[in-house]
């Protein structure tokens, strides 16, 4: 093995040296806040957790079918009552659907054996993975949302699903089925919990695009608008976790390092994803792009304010992997990554982790309101809130000029705005 190689590989292994000095920590997420018994959405995080244990294991007892149009509208509803341990001559709330619990909530399933399908056939999602990564302990973590959503996303223990605080399911469905490499957040679950006394909460489950085992040193949001708050580079400097954007990519010289092998295919998938996003009348949806530097490898640890890094001891189970008819998507190759590559097709030593996220933003009275008011005071095709044509357009060009060989993003910015950029 050559030196070059070695010290890449000790750069990839820094942490799980680290990592095996741990104890076990069971009770631990790999990445975020924990949600505690004195967190505010404890009791929000344990309905949801109780209630998708229930729906799903129901959902995977009967044999599959093929879709109908019912199906796509279907809505099971689950009462689950509170069991009181104190008041012991009465029985636990319970029935032979749902079990008593700690607090008492009802839980909707939307669409179940569509999401069932989506799990298994084309996102080659084994269920009894997907039950233990989300429920085999009560654990959560929080953090905010990289888009401007502002939304707040729960992870799972293992940080490979999260929830979003929902998409036009026919729609999507079709795509996902007719596009198996499409770049658009992978929904898994729509659902709405009601608390006792409280109010409705929708949610989705969606995967999780970065990957728990590798540094992501750097971050950025891409749109194609480059009007509006971009992130100051001194701060960036300071915070290597910052979420970028257009101008911040646009001024770093950066592009999308791929070969013609990769380059092509993934033009193609962004034309077909924002084709769709377009139809449906969504827009202010962006392209994820987190990227990995193998030299630098894990060594910076920049996850070490919030992530633990270990090794559970887990039992062995003995399970037949799951081979689906359908092709992988060439995207989320080895988790997610997709490395960078010459001109010749050869690898560099740069990953990329790519997704489009905030997806579900429709272009209503609001967004009208808010391009009037923008375009007041800056270019009109040139702020995020657009029409979804126009969005989809400015997106794609903009996602094309980024790659290697293309002219850059520099034509996408405002003259008066950043002349140092001529």
């Amino acid at each position: 093995m050559s030196k070059h190689a070695k010290a890449q590989q000790e750069a990839e292994r820094a942490p799980t040296r680290t990592a095996t000095t741990l104890p076990r920590v069971d009770d631990k997420p790999l990445v975020g806040n924990l949600i505690g018994e004195d967190h505010v959405n404890y009791i929000l995080m344990y309905n949801m957790l109780t209630g998708i244990r229930i729906a799903v294991l129901r959902s995977q007892a009967k044999l599959p079918w093929p879709l109908t149009d019912g199906d796509y509208t279907a809505r099971h509803k689950y009462f689950f009552g509170m069991c009181v341990p104190c008041l012991h001559f009465l029985p636990p709330v319970g029935n032979e659907l749902t079990p008593s619990t700690k607090y008492g909530f009802k839980l909707k399933d939307y669409a179940p054996w569509v999401f069932r399908k989506l799990r298994k056939k084309y996102f080659h999602l084994d269920p009894a993975d997907y039950l233990l990564s989300l429920t085999a302990k009560y654990i959560l973590s929080e953090l905010g949302s990289p888009g401007k959503s502002g939304s707040f996303f729960y992870f799972s223990r293992d940080y490979r699903f999260h929830y979003q605080n929902h998409p036009p399911l026919r729609q999507y469905y079709e795509h996902v089925k007719d596009n198996p490499h499409t770049l658009l957040s992978r929904f898994y679950g729509l659902h709405r919990v009601k608390l006792l006394r409280g109010r409705k909460i929708h949610f989705v489950i969606m995967n999780n695009l970065f990957p728990a085992h590798k540094d992501i040193h750097e971050t950025y949001d891409l749109k194609g608008s480059t009007v509006g708050p971009e992130y100051p580079e001194e701060k960036a400097a300071q915070n290597p976790r910052a979420v970028l954007k257009d101008l911040n990519w646009i001024q770093r010289r950066k592009m999308l390092e791929l070969g013609p092998k990769k380059r092509a295919p993934l033009t193609e998938q962004l034309r077909h994803d924002s084709e769709l996003l377009k139809d449906l009348g969504v827009m202010d949806y962006s392209l994820l792009v987190g990227i990995h530097n193998m030299q630098r490898g894990n060594r910076d640890n920049v996850r070490r304010n919030n992530l633990r890094v270990f090794s559970p001891d887990m039992p062995i189970i003995n399970r037949k992997k799951m081979l689906g008819k359908g092709p992988h998507t060439i995207f989320y190759q080895d988790k997610g990554r997709l490395r960078a590559t010459d001109e010749t097709n050869d690898n560099m030593d740069t990953i990329y982790y790519l997704g489009v996220i905030d997806i579900l933003t429709p272009y209503n009275t609001f967004q009208k309101l808010e391009h009037f008011w923008k375009g007041l005071s800056a270019d009109p095709h040139k702020i995020s809130p657009v029409p979804p044509a126009e969005y989809a357009g400015r997106y794609f060009a903009f996602m094309k000029a980024i790659m290697r060989g293309s002219g850059g993003g520099d034509k996408f910015v405002a003259a008066d705005a950043h002349p140092h950029l001529e």
